[in-house]
């Protein structure tokens, strides 16, 4: 027996990379520091007032009770509408759950499925929580380094060099965090001819930036490039992104009956159902006008541009354009080997960002947190004042590099 309160599986895992960044960044501004914070994921938008409002009428008509397991029937109908108005794809309700936010469908889809050292192909760079929630379920992530020259995405050869006897899941991430790289049909053609060799592996795509998009268009979907692939695949999807309710804790996973039957065993002995007056509000978000959707879009395109054009500016700093999400994946490989004023030298990109934290009072993500370095991730979902000083400051500091 271990000498340790804490279980292994717990203590072979790391707290959230973007999370500690975050923290680090609100202590230096506790202690008086001008710290300008472009660190954290989420939508700077008030939830909109008909989701509000669905959330208040709900609460006044008494649904503060505990719902069916899987959510509301009303919800779940909502879930099957939307993805087959927008996606193509159809599903029962009783292929349908709702979760306590997307974050939660992953960790417990990979609960339900994982044995000790199954293996989980993770496409870097990746979200920083997708290797450590397959570590804590026993399982073994695998990630494939996907360049810049590829746009971050997974090629069909690098997929079949990674599949093993092991491997349990791939997992797709379109638009990723922290690139903003989607993929397209073709791509995902491609990547279904592989997995038709490899009827074990099961799919599953995190589509929770699906609407964060620029070009206008829809985001496309696996199963609508390979259908085929409908039994083996769970599409985790959820309301904080696309619709500003972060702290609402709402996400949904469709898929094959007997893994959503698992889910729901699962969840029932851990977290039980999600709160009822965010399913209202959630159905209220997927049924009601999309306004709000297209117009935040536009505000997230006009923040990349900008935000983009100064980066690109700055030597040493580069990023490629991100087809969707709310992040620039920065890369600065013209800053390593730099020395900073104080006579340090900047080796990889954790040293680049701390430098800029500590230089000039801006906070970013480290590449390593995503798995491909050296870049560093910075989040556009703020206002362009705090983007324009962000970047401003960090332009100062490149140039104190010498």
């Amino acid at each position: 027996m271990s000498t340790s309160r804490i279980a292994e599986r717990v203590r072979r895992i790391k707290p959230s990379p973007s999370t500690s960044a975050a923290d680090r960044a609100n202590e230096l501004r506790r202690q008086g520091k001008s710290i300008v914070n472009l660190v954290v994921g989420e939508p700077d938008f008030d939830t909109p007032a008909h989701i509000r409002k669905a959330a208040a009428q709900a609460m006044d008509k008494g649904a503060t009770r505990y719902t069916l397991m899987a959510g509301t029937l009303e919800l779940r109908q909502a879930i099957v509408a939307k993805l087959q108005r927008e996606n193509g794809l159809t599903y029962a309700p009783n292929e349908i759950i709702a979760t306590s936010g997307a974050k939660s469908a992953i960790y417990s889809a990979f609960s339900i499925t994982l044995e000790p050292g199954d293996e989980v192909i993770i496409p870097a760079p990746y979200w920083v929580s997708y290797p450590d929630m397959v570590l804590a379920s026993d399982g073994k992530p695998v990630t494939v380094a996907c360049p810049e020259e590829n746009g971050f995405k997974l090629t069909a050869a690098q997929l079949e060099a990674a599949i093993t006897p092991r491997t349990r899941w791939l997992l797709i991430n379109s638009p990723s965090n922290p690139t903003g790289a989607s993929y397209t049909l073709d791509e995902y053609r491609a990547l279904a001819k592989v997995l038709a060799r490899h009827p074990q592996v099961l799919v599953m795509t995190d589509d929770i930036y699906e609407h964060i998009r620029f070009d206008g268009q829809l985001t496309p979907h696996l199963l609508q490039a390979a259908p085929e692939l409908r039994d083996r695949t769970l599409a985790i999807n959820g309301v904080s992104k696309t619709y500003a309710m972060t702290g609402w804790r709402i996400g949904y996973v469709a898929g094959p009956r007997d893994l959503i039957q698992a889910l729901d065993t699962l969840l029932s002995q851990s977290t039980g159902n999600c709160c009822s007056i965010s399913q209202a509000a959630a159905a209220a978000a997927l049924n009601g006008e999309q306004t709000f959707v297209s117009e935040s879009v536009a505000i997230y395109k006009q923040r990349r541009d900008a935000t983009l054009a100064q980066i690109n500016a700055i030597p040493g700093l580069s990023c490629r354009t991100p087809d969707g999400a709310f992040y620039l994946y920065i890369n600065c490989s013209g800053l390593i080997g730099k020395t900073t004023p104080e006579g340090k030298r900047l080796n990889e990109d954790g040293d680049v960002v701390m430098y800029l934290l500590e230089y000039v009072g801006v906070a970013v993500v480290a590449g390593t947190a995503y798995g491909l370095s050296p870049y560093f991730r910075l989040s556009i979902a703020t206002s362009l004042d705090v983007l324009n000083e962000g970047c401003t400051r960090i332009a100062r500091a490149v140039a104190a590099l010498h």
